[in-house]
């Protein structure tokens, strides 16, 4: 009971914190390792619980995507779906070792670029992706997601950053809906290859769902500049902290 209160507990938690700047994986992967659960199978745990939070965050968020109309919405979606299918194929074939050791760097990346983006934009405007360029960016971030699926949202803000959009709550939002697409379909592939453990996974999943409602409605109520240095925060914690631990 102990143990399956503090999964809860972390899953609440990483729903609150994928609403508000991502990262939830970073909470809940370790915690389903504490609890004993193998790591293939922890990492697809940690995807399908997240989902139904990711869901709930993205309604929270419709009028703000509704909203975009710097890119196409509907592309950016299927490559999602694509791309984390994908990667949740690779992952029930190849070891997390493989694409763990990167976690850190790509941390890293992610988290100076969303810092340069929003605090020194003319750096960006030398590095700015095109339309075609951040397509196959997200790509490329949803097949990532799929496989291992750490640090995503900080990679979509970075890249949503080099295309030129700066609302951090339209950002938010869509970074939130591309996360849930490309991990229902990791869902779908790890449901029917039975690398999910159940009983951990339901409890955290309802959790989820009421913490990533409740980052949801917070996050879009925190000042924009509040928010922006909330991210380059916890990207640069969470950077720090698996150079020295590992992924």
């Amino acid at each position: 009971m102990l143990s399956m209160s503090l999964l809860m507990v972390a899953a609440f938690a990483s729903g609150a914190l994928n609403a508000v700047a991502g990262g939830g994986a970073f909470i809940t992967f370790p915690a389903l390792l504490f609890a004993g659960v193998p790591p293939v199978s922890a990492n697809a745990s940690s995807t399908v619980a997240l989902f139904p939070g990711q869901a709930a965050s993205s309604w929270a968020y419709r009028r703000e995507i509704g909203a975009v109309a710097e890119l196409n919405v509907t592309h950016f979606a299927l490559l999602s779906l694509i791309g984390g299918l994908i990667g949740a194929v690779l992952l029930l074939v190849t070891p997390n070792a493989l694409f763990a050791n990167f976690v850190p760097w790509l941390l890293l990346f992610a988290t100076g670029v969303f810092a340069i983006g929003h605090y020194a934009p003319g750096v960006v405007s030398r590095l700015r992706l095109g339309g075609r360029g951040v397509l196959v960016v997200q790509f490329v971030i949803a097949i990532y997601g799929g496989y291992f699926g750490g640090g995503i949202g900080f990679l979509m803000l970075a890249a949503l950053t080099l295309f030129g959009l700066r609302d951090i709550h339209a950002m938010n939002g869509l970074r939130i809906l591309l996360a849930m697409l490309m991990n229902g379909a990791a869902v779908a592939a790890f449901a029917l290859a039975g690398a999910v453990s159940w009983p951990e996974t339901l409890a955290m999943a309802v959790a989820a769902v009421a913490g990533g409602y409740a980052g949801a409605i917070g996050a879009k109520r925190v000042d924009p500049g509040r928010l922006k240095t909330g991210v380059v925060v916890i990207g640069a914690l969470m950077t720090l902290y698996f150079f020295a631990k590992g992924a």
